[in-house]
């Protein structure tokens, strides 16, 4: 839980002096895990975000001069009130880079309502949940995902969909090398689950807006609407390769 009083060695650990030994040992961090659920991250102070940087880009903790290696997979989950806003924190954009894509959940309709408090009446679902998985077909499901084939058409496609989110006239902080690097592979993530070992334009088209939009800053106005009228159109201008040149 990020609050205002979390300390970056909160996140990623400590070295405690052991008086019996008269040495420091270190203890590691809740970030020494496979899934960090950082919740309200833009609660915690700037300094102690800036903790998870070295995290999320090079899966490692240094710390007194040594490096520690995250154990794969390793990746984080966060989220933020976007209605409170006093006492928050936002998070720098060289941060914002490092997540992935930024989902947003919309308010539950009358339907999905009642169908919350019918899940609930009787038991809470989290006393009933259960792996689906294990760390072993994770570890190969990502290997797999990265073997999923892009042609090289695919790549300038995507290549040129950042460049347009560039545009210097409307664009105040565009994509950068790691934004496009991520739609390339949440690309073949998407591909995957769709049972194809190939990707085609339409998967590009289905990640790029959750991987691209909350990297963006327009001159002017930065609302969501705009952002993603701004992204839309880009995806309308820029051509889509066609199955002769894939």
């Amino acid at each position: 839980q990020f609050t205002p009083d979390l300390l970056p060695a909160d996140i990623t650990g400590m070295r405690i002096f052991q008086p019996d030994t008269h040495s420091f040992s270190f203890i590691p961090g809740p970030v020494f895990s496979n899934i960090l659920l950082a919740d309200e991250i833009n609660r915690a102070t700037p300094r102690t975000q800036s903790a998870l940087l070295e995290c999320m880009e090079e899966t490692q903790v240094t710390d007194g001069g040594e490096t520690r290696i995250l154990v794969p997979p390793f990746f984080v989950i966060a989220t933020q009130n976007p209605v409170e806003t006093q006492g928050t924190f936002m998070l720098p954009e060289a941060q914002l880079d490092r997540f992935m894509m930024k989902l947003s959940m919309a308010v539950p309709t009358l339907d999905q309502t009642a169908e919350i408090m019918e899940r609930i009446q009787l038991q809470h679902p989290i006393e009933s949940l259960h792996a689906v998985t294990d760390k072993e077909a994770l570890l190969q499901a990502i290997g797999e995902v990265k073997k999923v084939y892009l042609s090289h058409e695919l790549f300038l496609y995507i290549a040129s969909l950042c460049k347009a989110a560039q545009n210097p006239e409307l664009v105040k902080l565009g994509p950068s090398p790691r934004a496009a690097i991520a739609v390339m592979r949440t690309s073949q993530a998407y591909a995957y689950l769709h049972g194809r070992n190939y990707v085609i334009p339409d998967d590009v088209k289905a990640v790029f807006l959750p991987v691209i939009h909350h990297r963006m800053i327009l001159r002017g106005s930065s609302s969501e609407e705009r952002i993603s009228a701004f992204l839309t159109e880009c995806m309308d201008k820029v051509p889509v390769p066609t199955e002769d040149r894939l």
